[in-house]
């Protein structure tokens, strides 16, 4: 049994306030990865501070056109949001393929960006494991990795990020709104996770004790030719082998501009400036979508058992890129590939 303080915090500077008092103390909303941590003795916190009451929970519009997502907003509200659905389509179908709809229900934005990874070492104990315990060792790297990453790996680690919503989210180049001691920050979604390097166990740039408020998104959000495909075991609830977010601009059947980004294959959501460049000005075909694959997959590496991911996730991103292309978008009630 863990042993452990709970209190409430009452607006932002409460929560600040005693999330700096000292100790091993955590913030909670949804908790439904936390939970699972403290149950698997993988996390110990001293403290919970409940924050599901600080006023957190809006989808407004920004001055410059785009939308602002408040952290404790439920994953289920976001992805049905009417202004979501319509302007920003791909993150409210990345958000309906990942887990099920009771934890969608409780998921909040804000968690969803904080998940640690679902690798089987880093929940065993018993196992080394740099995430866990910095130092012992990655069990992964010579034992069981159907599941782990291709690219940007370490010695350290080959885990894998598991969220769909921030594979979308890097897409669409979101920034990430934290406040902390210092003050308020905008860190740009891109450089908000981290590769594992030599500190896989820092998952992401958040500094200590900051607390996510909210996260903003551009006008451009790809409303007509998108895509988030997601490929995994079991369709009805399973974490991505590999997934593809796709956002093209086209003129006529050549594209004017391409964002696109893998998930499953690494440490973060996985985004390649001169993939995307390859794109720009070529007309949409598989031709020119395999060329780009090949560019974003080109420093991939196995590790025996996700050899196939490679092969794999090239032909997600072309189907994805396809399917973005054509404006048939992969759907998420009925799981058949577009």
């Amino acid at each position: 049994m863990i042993s452990f303080e709970y209190s409430r915090a009452s607006d932002v500077a409460d929560a600040m306030r005693q999330i700096a008092s000292g100790g091993t103390a955590k913030f909670i909303a949804g908790g439904t990865n936390l939970f699972d941590l403290m149950k698997m003795d993988v996390e110990r916190p001293g403290k919970l501070i409940d924050v599901t009451r600080l006023p957190l929970q809006d989808v407004e519009g920004t001055a410059a056109g785009g939308f602002r997502i408040g952290a404790l907003v439920r994953n289920t509200d976001l992805a049905y949001h009417p202004e979501v659905e319509r302007r920003y389509p791909m993150l409210s179908s990345a958000i309906l393929a990942g887990a099920s709809q009771q934890l969608r229900n409780m998921a909040s934005v804000g968690g969803n960006l904080l998940q640690r990874t679902r690798c089987a070492y880093f929940y065993d104990l018993v196992t080394p494991c740099n995430k866990r315990a910095p130092g012992s060792g990655c069990s992964a790297v010579g034992g069981l990795n159907r599941g782990h990453a291709i690219l940007g790996t370490s010695d350290s680690c080959i885990a894998v990020h598991p969220s769909d919503m921030c594979v979308a989210l890097a897409v669409l180049d979101a920034k990430v709104h934290v406040t902390g001691a210092a003050g308020e920050r905008v860190v740009p979604i891109g450089e908000f996770h981290r590769l594992p390097g030599d500190t896989p166990e820092r998952d992401t740039n958040l500094g200590a004790n900051e607390l996510i408020t909210s996260v903003e998104l551009p006008p451009q959000g790809f409303s007509a030719n998108y895509t988030y495909l997601k490929i995994r075991d079991r369709l009805s609830y399973a974490f991505a082998l590999v997934s593809a977010a796709v956002g093209l601009e086209l003129e006529g059947d050549r594209i004017r501009d391409a964002r696109f980004a893998l998930g499953g294959v690494a440490h973060k959501p996985w985004r390649d400036a001169e993939a995307e460049a390859a794109l720009r000005g070529r007309t949409a075909d598989d031709t020119a979508f395999g060329q780009a694959a090949d560019i974003l997959l080109r420093d991939a590496k196995a590790f025996g058992h996700n050899t196939f991911k490679i092969d794999l996730a090239r032909r997600v991103l072309v189907r994805a890129l396809s399917q973005a292309a054509r404006g048939t978008p992969q759907s998420q009630a009925d799981k058949k590939i577009a």
